[in-house]
């Protein structure tokens, strides 16, 4: 008896700047991103993807891709896509993309990803401010060599 529906395995999701596609198929990934380093807060991050790579699975299946706020319950932004699996030695490799993400404050983010309401994976981003130096001109210069002498 053949199968007609088996929950699939998260095998990767990474967050990064950028996602593109070959025409051979193979996705490139820009900017792979583990944690966030700001100037200052609140700010606004352009751009935001995740990506995640489905395996091991049998049917048609809904993805939730959130980013929660550190507060743990706030939902910053969201993105829902449905994909299928025909058989369990396919893969679907999905990409949501979060354009113009404020964060309002440091701390630890999180990207949850959840399928058909099974939460299969949550995983922190933090945020951290790290504000640049204040005066570049006063930071000490490095030796010059000496000039040759005729």
């Amino acid at each position: 008896m053949q199968p007609t529906r088996i929950l699939p395995d998260l095998q990767a999701s990474l967050v990064c700047e950028e996602v593109r596609q070959e025409i051979t198929g193979n996705f490139i990934l820009l900017g792979v991103i583990g944690y966030l380093r700001v100037p200052q807060v609140p700010i606004t991050a352009f751009k935001l993807c995740v990506m995640n790579r489905w395996t091991a699975g049998v049917g048609t299946f809904t993805e939730n891709v959130r980013l929660i706020a550190p507060d743990q319950t706030t939902v910053l932004r969201q993105g829902q896509v449905k994909f299928a699996l025909p058989d369990a030695a396919h893969h679907a490799v999905n990409v949501t993309v979060f354009g113009q993400v404020e964060f309002p404050s440091a701390g630890v983010y999180y990207v949850e990803v959840v399928v058909d309401e099974v939460m299969k994976l949550r995983y922190p981003m933090p945020l951290l401010v790290q504000p640049p130096p204040q005066n570049p001109q006063n930071q000490a210069q490095q030796p010059q060599p000496p000039k040759p002498q005729a």
